[in-house]
């Protein structure tokens, strides 16, 4: 004979899935305004002041592609710039696993922008522009210190990556 479930056994009905939030549409517009405001501005100080911005090289662009690595990667992911992220994720910022709070607003639109590094990219790319034009000593030793910081990841990198395969090597002989 089999039991006979009543409703007190019977387990709990679940709820409805909740519909997915949409995504903060004015916020993104609202960053992008900021964004475009802030490079005219940039460029309205830089000609006030006289500011000409000189011939860049592709040595130029490609310190100003490593600093942007460098910097947005660290505001990305690095403990160290955790505090930035902290207010607008769930999970614990410090360890890397962090997901932007779905709120459906603004402060979800910026947790989107400081956990991708190629979105907080484009914004460290124009702020190093804008250093490079408005303070040019400056701005060329940021980006240039950067870059470095940036090659030396890369560095870094490729030698423990060809210390684990010497190592590989060693083991197998």
């Amino acid at each position: 004979m089999t039991p006979v479930e009543t409703p007190s056994s019977a387990a709990p009905a679940r709820p409805a899935a909740l519909p997915a939030p949409e995504p903060p549409y004015a916020a993104y517009a609202g960053i992008m305004a900021a964004f475009g405001g802030l490079l005219a501005g940039a460029g309205i100080l830089g000609r006030a002041t006289g500011a000409e911005p000189r011939e860049r090289s592709w040595l130029d662009l490609g310190a100003l592609v490593l600093a942007t690595f460098k910097i947005s990667r660290t505001i990305a992911r690095d403990e160290v710039t955790s505090f930035v992220r902290a207010p607008f994720v769930e999970g614990e910022a410090h360890e890397g696993g962090e997901q932007p709070v779905a709120t459906g607003d603004l402060q979800q639109a910026i947790g989107e922008l400081v956990t991708c590094s190629r979105c907080v990219g484009t914004w460290v790319a124009a702020c190093l522009g804008t250093a490079q034009l408005v303070a040019p000593r400056f701005g060329r030793i940021l980006t240039w210190t950067l870059a470095a910081a940036g090659a030396n990841d890369f560095a870094q990198a490729g030698f423990a990556a060809l210390t684990a395969k010497a190592n590989a090597l060693e083991q197998e002989s």
